[in-house]
């Protein structure tokens, strides 16, 4: 990566001042992407104990135009913006990578898949085993109607994931349905184990990853799951 392509912070402009020694050249595979000012914005999400998801951070104002431009304003140069906390999150993990698919109509108007985009610039290796069934997004849905959602993916033919490790990525976890019917599909498939990494969470949704009442769940154990900053 040639590290005087980011000259200026990808959100507001205002010239990086980045001066890079000879330790940073070989030691830091990531160049600086935000100024002082736009990296303080953004907030760590803090995690209560016996939560099944492991997020990076809160879902606030400034994350909210991040993602507006991201994702819709399809300014793909801003999935570096977080290439390096998600590296050093994901990059001794264990289980194959997955990330939540997008619907094959969608990504053609969208033009990138964007957590696809989120691992390439963190240098994640992963693999799509999942597709998404409709076009149906979980925007503008009430809590309600969220968790009584029918199933939205299923594994690709001849996917072979029988005793795997997985991890699923997603951009942002809300009430969790997306993530609980991924865990579904990928249970159902024949998953040893299934975890989750997101890199916002919406504040007060709690525990609504698994259902616990469904059989094809029941294999999921608190054991397979992250539950603070210390199981990473």
């Amino acid at each position: 990566m040639n590290r005087s392509e980011i000259e200026n912070c990808l959100l507001c402009n205002s010239p990086l001042n980045t001066q890079m020694d000879w330790k940073g050249l070989f030691f830091n595979r990531f160049p600086k992407t935000l100024c002082h000012e736009c990296e303080e914005k953004f907030v760590r999400y803090n995690h209560d104990k016996d939560e099944e998801v492991f997020s990076l951070y809160e879902y606030n104002k400034p994350m909210q135009d991040y993602l507006h431009r991201y994702k819709f304003m399809h300014d793909v140069l801003l999935a570096k913006v977080f290439a390096e906390p998600i590296h050093q999150c994901l990059k001794n993990r264990k289980e194959m990578i997955v990330p939540i698919p997008m619907h094959p109509q969608k990504l053609k108007d969208r033009t990138f898949a964007h957590v696809d985009e989120l691992l390439k610039q963190a240098q994640i290796p992963f693999v799509h085993i999942l597709e998404k069934t409709t076009l149906e997004t979980q925007g503008g849905k009430t809590r309600e109607e969220r968790m009584n959602t029918p199933q939205i993916f299923r594994l690709k033919e001849n996917a072979q994931i029988k005793d795997r490790d997985i991890l699923l990525v997603d951009d942002i976890y809300t009430t969790g349905t997306t993530i609980r019917h991924a865990i579904r599909a990928l249970m159902e498939g024949g998953a040893k184990s299934v975890k989750a990494f997101t890199l916002i969470r919406v504040s007060g949704f709690h525990d609504q990853t698994i259902d616990r009442s469904s059989p094809a769940n029941q294999k999921i154990t608190s054991s397979q799951v992250p539950k603070n900053i210390k199981k990473w």
